[in-house]
């Protein structure tokens, strides 16, 4: 597996919302640092990766707590994810077949989701696998779902046909219970064709990675989706009151 992938850890972001002066990758959950939970997970998943890690914000702080023993790609500004990814592009490069991207306040991430998602990708050859959360009901501790993440919309026949973030709803889709957590597999050839074509949304003066889903659509890709099981492992906490709740339901 070793050589067919990539993965790439996005790490750049400050933790403002979380009252503190240190990367959010450092964030602690569970007596650890988010990041290094990732880490564990991939490595549980195959011990010869080394993750590509974009760092950003106080970057040496997150290679003072991890170590040199990884891969460092600076993102010298913080314009958004899709500008993350296009930072680590000089990584994409044979006989890497796939990326696997994966945000750093995702700690609860699972092997199994991991192994999923890239068997999914293998058999079905898309373009890019997504993962999905599917979402009982917006209440309680899930009410940060309702505006926090993008709509999945499926066809008749259960394909996807169509992303459309929460702004952008119509009162109908809001109804909608899959959402997108931003866990993707990308095919390497064309990621690396198409990351710099991202056009920079200028509400937000960043690049979204999500164009990027939009892009495979207008391109008549495929997109393969896979929900994962675990609703708490797309969850990422955005502020101290956030990290409380899921501390508190993760026993």
């Amino acid at each position: 597996m070793k050589n067919k992938i990539r993965i790439v850890i996005l790490a750049a972001g400050k933790g403002k919302r979380m009252q503190s002066d240190e990367p959010k990758a450092l964030t602690i959950f569970k007596n650890k640092p988010f990041l290094l939970h990732i880490l564990d997970t991939i490595k549980k998943l195959d011990s010869t990766i080394k993750p590509i890690i974009v760092i950003g914000h106080k970057k040496e702080r997150i290679k003072e707590v991890l170590g040199e023993n990884y891969t460092y790609v600076e993102q010298h500004e913080q314009l958004g994810t899709g500008h993350a990814v296009a930072s680590a592009k000089n990584y994409f490069v044979s006989p890497c077949e796939m990326v696997l991207v994966l945000s750093s306040d995702q700690p609860l991430i699972s092997k199994e989701t991991i192994e999923n998602l890239i068997a999914t990708h293998i058999e079905k050859k898309p373009t890019i696998t997504m993962g999905t959360i599917i979402v009982p009901d917006y209440e309680n501790w899930r009410a940060n779902l309702y505006t926090n993440f993008g709509r999945i919309l499926r066809d008749a026949n259960g394909k996807v046909k169509k992303l459309v973030e929460f702004k952008n709803t119509t009162d109908e889709e809001k109804k909608i219970k899959e959402v997108n957590p931003a866990l993707y597999v990308f095919d390497t050839k064309w990621l690396y064709d198409n990351i710099d074509k991202i056009e920079i949304d200028p509400t937000r003066n960043e690049y979204k990675l999500t164009d990027l889903i939009h892009m495979a659509f207008s391109q008549n890709k495929k997109i393969e989706a896979v929900p994962v099981a675990n609703i708490i492992e797309a969850l990422q906490p955005n502020s101290k009151e956030d990290l409380e709740i899921l501390e508190k339901i993760v026993v």
